[in-house]
């Protein structure tokens, strides 16, 4: 492209490789794209301008820094095409329905969804014929075009084309914000953007629409219900497949499926959002609150347990009855010859476990105080966002808070993180993120206390070996909070711990201890969970090992499966040996093929299996075959059993273990 450049009204535009150039005030990114390079322009889908993402329609009028950006920026060109594929749905629809209204598409996790205003369900037919046409407006190839429009001439163009939502979604907006329009052939829609700059440059073949809910508009139920269509969309044909391939792996993964196959738990709608654990489940959720519970204990934390059932007054005095009542499960007690009290199950365990810090006296000598609570809690979710044991009401959370003075928040903090990264380590999640979240618009204390706070944090995070996320904002209202953030096998992250600085709650229920000078003082409270809800982390672990938990944890660890029933007493023996060494197996004596039996297990997720044959009587030897390993391997009973009961072994006791055993053999 050949610029005529005067010397009068230039810019002076800093690039992405450092270098620095002089343009026309008025240039758009895509003209600076092909000035450059007509490649570029031809591959370019956005740009940055001074950190902020904008279309490369967008008019340059000042010195700025500029990045033209491209599909290999993935993030960025994966945010662009679900964005489109949002708005060229919408049209699709809009173009075979013209009456049907439509209300808002953002972008989600792996694609993207618009809900929409039509008297008549959508069916499936529907839905293929709205993909064809969407792959049809791709092809055209159809320029976006934006303009920026005055409020009440965007509401006037809106309540002529009777599309009373977007009249809502206007009035919505800051009086001091753009009102941005696009469009793309016709069809128009109301958008911060930004969006690419063509329906082509959509991949026509690596977008599906997948399914069709009902969602209320804006979520409230008060409100009419709309029709929901979602879609996923990616880069390319290829990563598209990935994603159902992904999928049908998380299906085989499915901890639902994986807990009746193990025989695990159940649900059931007698007890909706609520689970019942069989023995296999329990021994499970046991060995892992075992766990936790000596983990805990080494790292100087008392453990407590605080009622169900509290009344309402402590909730108004913490401020949780005005928060968090909808969520919250009202039980009235009737009380003899007085009026009946109301009282509500804990949804959370941190006001109990302000009332038994208060008892006493607390000096700065107690301090920090690490208090802890396997806690059962109850929250009131909405039917239809309850998910397995990932979205429960009845949960057991491994609760813990740390009273402390404002000068003890960064070592604390460290030690809290070391201890997170043992336990996550032991448990199969050797890497994790940390975010971050800073103050809300809306909080508690002054500008002073969250800056220490704040820094507190930050620094403990770098002290303890990780860098951080930033999430702008979304601190509590009370403190800063760090989220640790797990990625499992399938490349899916799952928010599990947690720590928040809490300036308020102590000092709304009277929290105090004696300092230095022997003042009263009030502490500060961190809030401090690893796993979150237990119920939720085992239906994590379940599908990040997609059933093959690691021998210490399984509910049964081996059986010994006989090839015939007449093995004699050896059989017994086996098992008789592996149980006095603290070993969970069980016994299948059952006149039945040995392939047969092996299967059955192996569905089970039986970590090992121990053949039992006539050569192995003979030789006082089993065979021992792995779940998910083909070869099997024989192994000296005596062998076995060592070799098993230290496999077995939790990882926090595997030290003393070994050395009771240096010490054995030693004598």
């Amino acid at each position: 492209m050949s610029l005529n450049l005067t010397e009068d009204n230039k810019i002076a535009i800093e690039l992405s490789d450092g270098s620095s150039r002089r343009y026309p005030t008025g240039i758009t990114g895509f003209e600076i794209a092909k000035d450059l390079s007509t490649s570029l322009a031809k591959k370019s889908i956005a740009c940055t301008v001074n950190g902020n993402l904008t279309d490369l329609s967008t008019k340059l009028t000042t010195d700025c820094s500029l990045t033209i950006h491209t599909s290999k920026d993935t993030e960025i060109a994966l945010e662009l095409i679900r964005h489109d594929c949002a708005h060229i749905l919408a049209r699709a629809v809009q173009e075979i329905w013209p009456n049907v209204k439509v209300t808002i598409g953002p972008v989600i996790q792996d694609g993207f969804f618009y809900d929409f205003d039509k008297d008549e369900p959508f069916s499936e037919n529907d839905i293929d014929k709205i993909e064809a046409l969407m792959r049809s407006i791709i092809e055209k190839k159809d320029a976006v075009k934006k303009e920026t429009w005055d409020r009440e001439r965007a509401l006037n163009f809106y309540k002529e084309k009777n599309e009373p939502y977007k009249v809502e979604l206007i009035q919505d907006i800051p009086v001091n914000e753009d009102i941005k329009m696009y469009w793309h052939g016709d069809w128009q829609d109301l958008c911060r953007g930004p969006h690419l700059v063509h329906t082509g440059q959509v991949p026509a073949d690596s977008f599906k629409l997948t399914r069709v809910a009902g969602a209320y508009w804006k979520g409230n139920s008060k409100n009419k219900m709309l029709q929901r269509i979602y879609g996923v969309a990616f880069r390319s044909k290829e990563e598209l497949k990935q994603y159902f391939l992904r999928l049908e792996e998380a299906e085989r993964r499915d901890h639902r499926k994986l807990g009746k196959d193990m025989e695990l738990f159940h649900l059931q709608e007698e007890a909706t959002g609520s689970i019942f654990w069989h023995p296999n489940g329990w021994k499970l959720y046991s060995t892992l609150q075992e766990y936790m519970s000596r983990k805990l204990e080494n790292n100087g934390y008392a453990e407590v347990k605080t009622p169900q059932i509290v009344d309402r007054s402590l909730w108004e005095k913490s401020g949780h009855w005005d928060k968090f009542r909808e969520n919250m499960f009202i039980v009235e007690v009737d009380e003899q010859d007085k009026a009946p009290k109301i009282n509500a199950l804990k949804p959370m365990n941190c006001p109990c476990h302000v009332q038994i810090y208060n008892q006493g006296i607390k000096s700065y000598r107690d301090l920090p105080l690490r208090m802890a609570e396997f806690g059962a809690c109850h929250r009131n979710e909405p039917s239809g966002a309850l998910h397995g044991l990932m979205r429960v009401r009845a949960f057991l959370q491994d609760d813990a808070h740390i009273f402390c003075a404002e000068q003890q928040i960064e070592s604390e903090t460290k030690k809290f993180i070391e201890l997170l990264s043992e336990v996550y380590e032991d448990l199969g999640f050797a890497e994790f993120k940390v975010k971050f979240s800073d103050r809300p618009e809306n909080r508690a204390g002054s500008d002073q206390v969250w800056d220490r706070a704040e820094q507190a944090l930050k620094s403990a995070t770098k002290m303890a070996g990780y860098d951080y996320l930033i999430n702008k904002g979304e601190g509590a209202f009370y403190g800063p909070k760090l989220e640790f953030v797990l990625t499992d096998a399938l490349g899916r992250d799952w928010q599990c711990g947690t720590l928040q600085v809490d300036f308020v709650l102590p000092e709304r229920l009277g929290s105090t201890y004696i300092n230095n000078i022997g003042e009263k003082q009030v502490p500060v409270m961190l809030h401090r969970a690893i796993l979150g809800s237990f119920e939720r982390f085992i239906g994590i672990l379940l599908e990040n090992t997609a059933g093959r938990l690691p021998l210490w944890l399984a509910p049964t660890q081996i059986v010994i499966a006989s090839i015939t029933t007449n093995m004699g007493n050896y059989i017994d023996e086996v098992a008789s040996s592996f149980k006095k060494v603290g070993l969970r197996c069980k016994v299948d004596d059952r006149n039945e093929k040995i392939n047969y039996k092996v299967r059955e297990h192996s569905i089970s997720k039986i970590p090992i299996i121990a053949v039992v044959g006539e050569k192995e009587v003979k030789s006082r030897t089993i065979n021992v075959r792995r779940l998910g390993i083909k070869e099997s391997q024989t192994i000296a009973l005596d062998d076995a059993i060592r070799e098993l009961s230290m496999e077995a072994t939790p990882p926090d006791l595997k030290l003393e273990k070994e050395h009771l055993n240096k010490v054995i053999v030693t004598k």
